[in-house]
């Protein structure tokens, strides 16, 4: 009994040990609408990303509250009208990196991931499945994203006034700087 309890001991601090995880809190979402007769875009430096190495797990939030517009209007409409933010705050993805194994955390390079995860957009979840870059230059990692998303699968509607003026896809990038969470 003894003997057990000291080897499922070490085996937790084994476990524990082996986790890597990597944070970013200032991680910048670009988004980007783009139409003949408008181009819409705003920025949000506020996202927040966690990715655990060792099993490719990873989570990314971001405040609708967050995004800053050229147009104090557009930001408002944005915030209020169409993300409708005092019911959905916020925007979150949760996954896993597939190929997870192949990115060597601490040897510089670029390593192409993919990324399949559940996506939650003004409270409607879909499944998506989308390729993604790590960077890592100095042993600092750098992932990079970049998706569309079509307004309609996520029950954006925008009014028939403005239709022309807001694409139909919006265009999304992301680029977190990742520091290794301290354990």
């Amino acid at each position: 009994m003894k003997y057990s309890l000291l080897v499922l001991l070490f085996a937790f601090m084994l476990n524990a040990q082996a986790q890597e995880k990597y944070f970013a809190k200032d991680a910048k979402v670009y988004f980007l609408s783009d139409t003949k007769l408008e181009k819409i875009e705003a920025t949000n430096n506020k996202g927040v990303c966690v990715i655990d190495a060792t099993t490719g797990a990873m989570e990314f939030s971001v405040l609708i509250a967050g995004f800053q517009f050229e147009k104090a209007l557009m930001q408002e409409h944005f915030q209020e009208n169409y993300m409708e933010m005092s019911k959905f705050p916020k925007a979150t993805f949760k996954g896993n990196i597939k190929n997870f194994g192949t990115i060597k955390w601490a040897q510089d390079g670029n390593y192409e991931m993919e990324v399949v995860g559940k996506l939650t957009l003004h409270g409607v979840t879909k499944d998506i499945t989308n390729k993604a870059n790590v960077a890592i230059k100095s042993g600092v990692p750098m992932a990079i994203s970049s998706f569309e998303v079509l307004c309609a699968d996520y029950n954006i509607n925008i009014p028939s006034l403005v239709k022309d003026k807001v694409a139909k896809s919006v265009k999304i990038d992301i680029a977190a700087k990742l520091q290794k969470l301290a354990k």
